[in-house]
């Protein structure tokens, strides 16, 4: 495994208990391959902190935009969390080079899946708040997810801005949902997006409007409109 002490110095914030972090950093693949050791993966710490991105995120918005209503609050929170931005925002601190990954999920390009990179910066935040309480992770949070992101980005609809171009060209997206994995308490859906019979793009996320969101995210990339 490389020097955690990288990866700390990049995220800003160094650990008191280091074992919280290889906690953080390991994905099931790799903790079922290791069983016998007594491994344990993020899945757990992804919880805690998810709720703490939402908590932190969500007094952000409040106080930044006092004069917006709560569904659009809700709207907004959501665009800044979901899966794409939280991998880009992993990728900035260099996370998904320290990920341990299972030998079948790093041969299936598991380092570059943006549902693993972001549930394990989700995982990294909540073994902050472990290791130093919220105070840190809210730090953490504000300089590496939110302060990161424009205006633009924060209302950003890729599905709106795609429909617009495909207007344009007399055409309309349509998506469809083609896969959906994981327990009912932590599912995964994944998303097609279509147009004039050619897939544009997928995309993956919790939920299905996140997915679609990513898809359309990605047909964005392919013709290069983002």
């Amino acid at each position: 495994m490389k020097d955690l002490a990288e990866l700390c110095e990049r995220a800003g914030y160094h650990f008191q208990n280091e074992k919280l972090l290889v906690t953080a950093l390991t994905h099931t693949s790799y903790a079922n391959e290791h069983r016998k050791q007594g491994c344990h993966h993020n899945e757990r710490m992804e919880f805690l902190g998810d709720a703490v991105l939402e908590l932190v995120s969500s007094e952000f918005l409040y106080n930044k935009h006092s004069k917006m209503e709560e569904g659009d609050l809700s709207k907004v929170r959501a665009g800044m969390v979901c899966e794409p931005s939280l991998a880009k925002c992993a990728r900035d601190i260099g996370l998904p080079e320290f990920l341990r990954l299972g030998k079948g999920e790093e041969q299936m390009g598991g380092r570059q899946k943006d549902s693993i990179i972001s549930d394990a910066l989700e995982a990294f935040i909540g073994a902050i708040f472990l290791d130093g309480g919220f105070e840190e992770a809210r730090s953490f949070v504000r300089a590496h997810i939110l302060l990161d992101l424009s205006e633009e980005d924060l209302f950003s609809d890729k599905k709106t801005v795609l429909q617009e171009l495909l207007q344009a060209k007399g055409l309309s997206a349509s998506y469809e949902l083609i896969d959906e994995s994981g327990p009912a308490h932590d599912k995964r859906f994944r998303i097609a997006v279509a147009a004039g019979g050619d897939v544009l793009g997928e995309g993956e996320g919790k939920t299905k409007k996140a997915a679609a969101q990513a898809a359309a995210e990605e047909a964005l990339r392919a013709m290069n409109a983002i």
